[in-house]
């Protein structure tokens, strides 16, 4: 038996089984940042590289579409960001009540249309040698049976029947992923987000420039936004899954006291949000997962750009390493390797964020005093935004930072999402 296996994987070292059949390095499913980010690392390494999209490109995602500090740095060489408007400063208010505006000299973030920016990662990873289709939609992958002809191969199985191999997958499949399904992701938190396109006369475009709007809601844990493009304001909230009606009804209230309800949107639509629970696991086999399709997002903002952008990347490169892989053995380890990566950077950044969220979910009055009328949690906010540090860093070295944290959430420590340190080493 082990003879005959050897022989397999010889016949398709060159990517080739003996059927002809070609057998990529790496298919990425899903072609959205996180999906884009992972198919060009991959094929800068030099490495052949499958991109599928079931839709057909450029396509609408409902996204807030702001660009922060740690998004910016984590896009290809060469990346031209399609900036509709900079943002310098952010009114906030309390479910419509005690407004106050905080400037800054230096831009805070930027922000864009995802069709835009999504077809132009994709743009990147096809120029790196990656090679895309759209309009597939996968069914399912196997790692084991009929359609794998050995045991460093991955079969994507596509509607209507067709079968592509692959020495690994990277599943950017989003938050319904068919491939976080077949990896076993665990969901600890899910909330709905509804959105508006409004277009809106030059003169309230021009009040809105350079500006957005940030109001915490009537339920807890929910806030709204507003952010300008142009001649179209993003108008969006979210809050837990459950509250549908009460969601709507806040939009809909929104929307109304910013004197907008006179305009019709162009676009109206909603989404789940959905955070990966503390154990949930990134990979099966050769199946790597990364962006929604793993539950990476930052739990309190439910900023899902950047964690999309920069665990697409780290993504991208293991599974150059698991396409490497000849044995069970390599392959585990180069995918643990994966799983340590992201817990040490973005999870230490999640573990921070779901301590935010339980603490503002309790006493969403006092994050609006501070970050309205105290400095540091401003200069907080703004350096995030800028991408000068991240929650994970902001919180390791700052003795006030864990002290605020502390008093805010006084969880035992090892309970829940546990603390920065810890996570960092589990």
């Amino acid at each position: 038996m082990s003879s005959e296996n050897s022989s397999a994987d010889d016949a398709s070292a060159d990517g080739v089984q003996d059927d002809g059949q070609r057998v990529w390095d790496v298919v990425v499913v899903g072609a959205g940042p996180a999906g884009a980010s992972a198919a060009y690392a991959a094929a800068v390494a030099g490495r052949r590289v499958l991109l599928l999209e079931k839709a057909e490109l450029p396509r609408y995602k409902t996204c807030g579409g702001g660009i922060i500090g740690p998004s910016r740095d984590s896009l290809p060489p060469g990346f031209d960001l399609p900036f509709r408007d900079r943002v310098h400063a952010v009114t906030f208010s309390n479910n419509g009540r005690f407004t106050r505006t905080r400037r800054s000299k230096q831009m805070l973030f930027g922000l864009i249309n995802r069709p835009e920016f999504d077809q132009q990662l994709v743009e990147h990873a096809q120029k790196a040698g990656a090679e895309l289709r759209t309009g597939v939609t996968v069914q399912r992958v196997e790692q084991h049976g009929s359609a794998v002809p050995d045991r460093r191969t991955v079969a994507v199985v596509l509607q209507g029947g067709e079968t592509v191999l692959a020495r690994a997958v990277v599943g950017a499949d989003g938050s319904a992923s068919r491939i976080g399904a077949h990896v076993g992701v665990k969901l600890d938190q899910v909330d709905l987000g509804l959105e508006a396109e409004i277009p809106v006369p030059e003169t309230v475009a021009e009040d809105w420039k350079g500006r957005v709007l940030i109001d915490w809601g009537p339920m807890p844990g929910s806030y709204g936004w507003v952010f300008p493009k142009g001649d179209t304001l993003t108008v969006g909230v979210i809050s837990a899954r459950g509250e549908g009606a009460a969601t709507k009804r806040y939009l809909e209230d929104f929307i109304g006291r910013l004197g907008l309800a006179g305009f019709e949107p162009s676009i109206s639509s909603g989404h789940l949000t959905r955070c990966r629970a503390d154990d949930s696991p990134l990979s099966r086999g050769r199946v790597l997962v990364c962006g929604d399709a793993a539950g990476l997002l930052e739990p309190w903002t439910r900023e899902g750009i950047s964690f999309a952008l920069r665990s697409g990347r780290l993504a991208g490169e293991w599974a150059v390493r698991i396409a490497e892989a000849h044995d069970a053995v390599d392959t585990r380890r180069q995918a643990l390797n994966y799983a340590f990566a992201v817990k040490a950077g973005l999870g230490v950044e999640m573990s921070v964020g779901k301590r935010l969220l339980t603490a503002f979910e309790r006493r969403p009055g006092l994050f609006h005093a501070a970050l309205t009328g105290f400095r540091p949690a401003w200069n907080a906010f703004r350096e995030i935004t800028q991408g000068s540090t991240t929650l994970g860093e902001l919180v390791r070295g700052r003795p006030m930072a864990q002290r605020a944290l502390a008093a805010l959430d006084p969880r035992p420590a090892g309970r829940g999402a546990g603390t920065a340190d810890e996570a960092t080493t589990s």
